[in-house]
């Protein structure tokens, strides 16, 4: 590492994090942006190309399905293999993504390609990249550090795709001043994701190899299991919820109900991306006043009820008002879930406790965005918001009930 990247990386990171945890806030940053305006774009992208709602829907539950799969993958086989390894397969994964949704138009072939890759059509991210780099990154720091790195890396994930957001309007500014048709600008957008994924490649083959303090060997679950599977199965019932509402679908459900265009609905997905960043910096402070739990509950369940208060509003500036009080709670759960977990842990179940607390939730997730995109095209239009925001404060109740007196160790 130079001089200048070591300064910058103590300027960006927390004190008591080892430099090597940089590159991968860099690249969290990189595929922030691309999910972003994907998000925004893909159901205008499968609408342009003559698919109904459903289609929608279809493609985002396969993206989770495929990403679910490849973290179970990742927690079976991932101790064995160096996990910059990984990281660079995952990053050639992303760049034949963009190279196959840029040039595919039948609903079949988009399918297997949202399968085994890397499209994130939600607000959080739940690609294979997530229980690699949250490994990494429990490694990279101190206990005392540990809950302040996973806030960073969220927020930097979280601005990053409400500026990406803004990029959704990119097709139409293209299309209005180039003379190219909306179809084709938008084709180019998933090429600009594809080269975000070589990019990830380049960075991650100059990511340093693991301190020697950091652990080497790497197991399955072993004492921790109970634990692990009990937030697990927990954490699915908050995934499936949120599949009923990931980004993909809300700007759907935007563009149907009030007529707004991706432009409109990606500014929105900006400034909630940015009321988003913002509940991530209040979290820390929060988690050390109140406990991880209490702030992972407390805020959440507000959040759920601003959407429930959404899906009854008749008007879109009302709508629009609930949404991102919503964004500015919903996050707060999301650096102290993780920090959590790698809390109750040892240090050598990491990588499995990552993998196997997230694939229950993609999983999970996977059959909401399929469900939610029936309900619309059944002009059910609330009824994904309300199930959405119902199952999530059942879940909050009953993640207090089971874990409150359970206390980290480390």
């Amino acid at each position: 590492m130079t001089v200048g990247q070591a300064r910058l990386a103590r300027l960006l990171l927390p004190a008591g994090v080892h430099a090597g945890a940089l590159p991968l806030l860099v690249g969290r940053a990189l595929r922030g942006f691309c999910d972003g305006f994907i998000a925004v774009l893909l159901p205008a992208y499968l609408l342009a190309l003559g698919f109904a709602q459903l289609a929608v829907g279809l493609v985002s539950s396969a993206t989770l399905i495929g990403s679910a799969l490849a973290t179970i993958l990742v927690g079976i086989l991932g101790h064995r293999y160096p996990q910059r390894r990984l990281l660079l397969l995952a990053a050639a994964l992303m760049a034949a993504t963009g190279i196959g949704f840029a040039g595919l138009s039948a609903l079949w072939p988009l399918l297997l390609v949202a399968f085994v890759g890397t499209l994130n059509p939600s607000s959080g991210d739940v690609s294979v990249f997530l229980p690699l780099e949250q490994a990494r990154l429990a490694d990279s720091a101190t206990s005392e550090a540990r809950t302040a790195l996973f806030a960073r890396y969220s927020l930097t994930g979280a601005l990053s795709a409400a500026v990406g957001a803004l990029a959704a309007a990119l097709p139409g500014w293209l299309a209005a001043q180039l003379g190219v048709s909306f179809l084709g600008a938008m084709r180019a957008m998933f090429m600009l994701y594809a080269l975000t994924g070589v990019a990830l490649w380049f960075l991650y083959t100059r990511m340093p190899e693991p301190e020697p303090h950091v652990a080497s060997v790497r197991t399955p679950l072993g004492p921790s299991r109970r634990i692990v599977t009990r937030l697990a199965l927990l954490f699915s019932v908050d995934a499936f919820a949120g599949g009923l509402v990931v980004n993909s679908l809300l700007a759907l459900w935007l563009m149907q109900r009030f007529g707004l265009s991706p432009g409109a609905a990606g500014q929105f997905f900006f400034w909630s991306g940015l009321l988003s960043a913002g509940s991530l910096l209040v979290a820390v402070p929060l988690a050390r006043r109140f406990g991880l739990l209490n702030t992972m509950v407390f805020t959440h369940i507000p959040s759920s009820l601003c959407l429930i208060a959404a899906a009854f509003s008749p008007s879109l500036v009302a709508t629009l008002v609930f949404l991102l009080a919503r964004s500015a709670l919903s996050q707060m759960d999301v650096p102290t879930r993780t920090a959590y977990v790698m809390a109750v842990v040892t240090p050598p179940e990491r990588p499995a406790a990552a993998s196997l607390t997230a694939v229950p939730r993609s999983l999970a997730a996977a059959l909401g965005p399929t469900l939610a995109g029936g309900l619309l095209a059944m002009g059910w239009v609330g009824a994904p918001l309300v199930a959405c925001g119902l199952l999530k404060i059942a879940y909050d109740l009953a993640l207090l009930g089971a874990f409150r007196r359970i206390k980290p160790v480390d």
